[in-house]
């Protein structure tokens, strides 16, 4: 017979081996760095201007980023940084380079559905990369517990306080003190006090705002990370609720996120768990945009139907529910989006198949179908393999034609995600200036 004890045995055995595991992934070397971008995907994928125009920018003036000009002398490499400055300080007939960016807050956007494998990481992943290419300053939000977001990004080795888990543990503490201040006499308050919870969750408590984000191998890029250990926060915000029955347990990201300087970041990307619980349920209270993505299956379908009717329930009892508590904490219900869409992945335009399945996601969600859906190719399948989006592959290790292909692809996608997160955002400039 075995019981739990068997488990963590092998749990500690599984643990020796498994850094090692990870690292190997990053190889040659144990910390997976950026590569540089040549001047013909600079011009073509970035700046939008054709190659000499940019080659001309830089010769009449040499105190630009020159990058690194290869061997040959056929092709000059640049870093993420060096196309930032040049976004900064070049213009094309007198147009400017630089990301729009309307004034407030980050906009948040949940990547999320009930099914595993229709691609949520390798959507975040490449919509987090694609928007730093496009001048975008990017935070990452792992809630995942399998963390693949979080290996894809470079990173790991993460201790479960600095994950979701730890921002709720911090996020219990502090609310659990604003509620008993808000009595005349903090001794009628039924519920306890930050001092009076459990001393594990009061030393996570005191963590600072800044404490649980982590920088990426991408300079304009920053994550929340998420670990394997972090999956037991099910069970323990369950032993939360119960502890402190006042805490509104599903506004704690946000909360959190509101403490965030406006202009520390442009977007924030959340990749959320094949589950409906309190993780995804705080990036659901949390976000602007939900973003569901789906295979081109019979089963991707039935479970994105039963994952808008679960999160719909479940956002609707909260509603309900909690209300009261909910607005003492400043949180207003029923929690509304700007947008919702739905983003076919791993499509293939020659498939009978798949033409069929979109055909009928548009007949039942109409426009809230993306008109561009992720095509599955060979650069697609690797960037799911190695933990390399498509953006960080080099074309040099595989034909161009088949680079490009996925990599348009996505910036297909992208640009219409853009556009999404832009209307987003100046709705929302125009409804605080309602207020």
């Amino acid at each position: 017979m075995r019981d739990h004890t068997d488990l963590q045995q092998m749990n500690e055995r599984s643990l020796v081996q498994q850094t090692a595991v990870r690292r190997a992934t990053f190889s040659p070397g144990e910390v997976k760095t950026l590569r540089p971008f040549s001047i013909w995907e600079i011009s073509q994928f970035m700046f939008d201007v054709p190659a000499d125009t940019l080659r001309k920018k830089l010769a009449d003036d040499p105190s630009l980023p020159q990058g690194v000009t290869e061997e040959d002398g056929r092709q000059r490499w640049f870093t993420l940084e060096e196309i930032n400055e040049l976004r900064r300080r070049v213009r094309f007939r007198g147009k400017s380079l630089m990301a729009k960016r309307p004034k407030g807050r980050a906009m948040r956007i949940a990547v999320s559905n009930f099914k595993g494998g229709v691609g949520k990481t390798v959507v975040a992943q490449h919509l987090a990369n694609a928007a730093a290419l496009d001048g975008y300053r990017v935070l990452c939000v792992d809630f995942d517990p399998q963390a693949t977001l979080t290996h894809s990004m470079g990173i790991t080795e993460v201790r479960e306080w600095n994950t979701v888990w730890g921002i709720m543990c911090r996020d219990l503490c502090r609310e659990a003190d604003r509620i008993a201040e808000s009595f005349d006499d903090p001794d009628d308050c039924p519920y306890p006090a930050s001092d009076e919870l459990p001393d594990d969750v009061q030393s996570i408590g005191a963590q600072r705002v800044q404490d649980f984000i982590q920088h990426t191998c991408w300079p304009t890029i920053d994550i929340i990370p998420s670990c394997a250990n972090a999956a037991f926060v099910e069970f323990a915000s369950a032993q939360y609720r119960s502890l402190h029955k006042a805490w509104s347990f599903f506004g704690c990201v946000a909360r959190y996120l509101d403490e965030l300087p406006d202009d520390q970041y442009d977007l924030i990307i959340f990749d959320c768990p094949p589950a409906i619980g309190y993780q995804s349920l705080n990036a659901a209270f949390a976000a602007d945009i939900l973003y569901i993505p789906s295979g081109p299956g019979y089963w991707e379908y039935d479970s994105t139907t039963s994952y808008l009717g679960q999160l719909g329930d479940a956002m609707a009892d909260i509603s309900d529910g909690f209300a009261d508590l909910a607005a003492d904490a400043g949180i207003s219900l029923p929690k509304r989006f700007f947008d919702i869409r739905v983003l076919m992945t791993r499509f293939e335009a020659t498939n009978p198949l798949h033409v069929a399945m979109m055909d009928a996601f548009r007949n039942v969600f109409g426009d809230d179908v993306c008109q561009n859906p992720i095509e599955m190719t060979r650069a697609v399948e690797q960037s799911g393999r190695f933990q390399m989006s498509v953006y960080e592959q080099d074309y040099r290790q595989m034909t161009r034609e088949t680079w490009k292909r996925a990599r348009q692809s996505f910036d297909r996608a992208y640009g219409e995600f853009r556009d999404t997160v832009l209307a987003a955002w100046s709705a929302n400039v125009e409804k605080k200036g309602e207020h």
